[in-house]
């Protein structure tokens, strides 16, 4: 019978391909790490890891595959269990950006905490595609996400309409100019989180702006910041305005622009905790709340 405990080392291991970084990963020392192995290949009657230089055997291959997909089932089999748990105690693991979560979110923690004081929440800032791919790990309990495709093994639950505005003085003229004139226009676009980036190339050309060029920046809050010191026009969702309430550029609404959703996700048949369900109902009120 196999160990998960030495399944976890080895996995661990593959990863690091060294068992001084595999040691401190999963705070143990590093003779136990050779040890759990060796009793690893004691059991499985087969040589996995070959040590100077560091490779994992066919055999080991053939382990790391199938120990990855069991650990996997067991985490997510540990997070269904603790959602059948009904006694208000544990930890909800969420993965937000931080524009939406600060966008939609606080209010919702605020009531969520207190009504559920015994459990704590975790937020992972992420983009959209890192919350999805955390979600799918079972490394989080519920993503936000914007753009997600019904895809296997998750499903995406749409929120609210994504739309989306220009900040920067002036834009409103600049997509009315003849495409003859050589005006150059910067817009600041969203660097780091590709569904959204993705969503922005895709629209740019229902803006017919005569010129343009694209400088990268980082994060919605880059961005602001940046078309508030004057340099360029942001193209952002026009959620994220309502965490900025001082702004000083002039907002211009971009109805026609490329349409996606906000939404969450969950794993395939997850179950869903009474206390997930109502954090769920209170953002729903939050977002509701926000366009009235």
């Amino acid at each position: 019978m196999l160990d998960i405990h030495w399944l976890k080392t080895f996995v661990t291991l593959a990863r690091f391909k060294h068992f001084g970084k595999t040691a401190n990963a999963l705070h143990m020392t590093q003779p136990n790490v050779s040890l759990q192995i060796k009793q690893l290949e004691r059991a499985t009657k087969v040589k996995l890891v070959e040590r100077s230089p560091f490779r994992l055997t066919q055999a080991g291959l053939r382990l790391l595959e199938s120990s990855e997909r069991t650990l996997l089932e067991l985490k997510v089999c540990q997070a269904d269990l603790n959602a059948f748990n009904e006694l208000g105690r544990g930890t909800l693991t969420i993965a937000v950006s931080d524009i939406i979560s600060r966008a939609l979110l606080i209010k919702p923690f605020q009531k969520f905490k207190a009504q559920y004081p015994g459990i704590d929440f975790i937020l992972l800032n992420t983009t959209s595609s890192q919350a999805s791919e955390l979600v799918k790990s079972a490394e989080a309990d519920l993503g936000f996400v914007i753009s997600q495709k019904q895809s296997q093994p998750l499903h995406f639950t749409k929120l609210q309409k994504v739309s989306w505005c220009a900040l920067g003085n002036d834009f409103h003229l600049k997509i009315k100019q003849n495409h003859k004139q050589n005006d150059e226009l910067t817009l600041v676009l969203l660097g780091h989180d590709t569904r959204t980036r993705e969503l922005i190339d895709e629209g740019l050309p229902q803006l017919q702006l005569p010129n343009y060029r694209v400088m990268e920046v980082g994060s919605v809050d880059a961005q602001i910041d940046w078309a508030e010191a004057g340099f360029g026009v942001a193209i952002i969702p026009e959620f994220a305005i309502s965490t900025k309430p001082y702004l000083k550029s002039e907002i211009t609404l971009l109805p026609d622009f490329s349409s996606t959703s906000l939404g969450y996700v969950v794993r395939q048949n997850q179950v869903l905790s009474t206390a997930m369900k109502q954090l769920l109902k209170w953002v729903d009120e939050e977002i509701n709340h926000s366009k009235s």
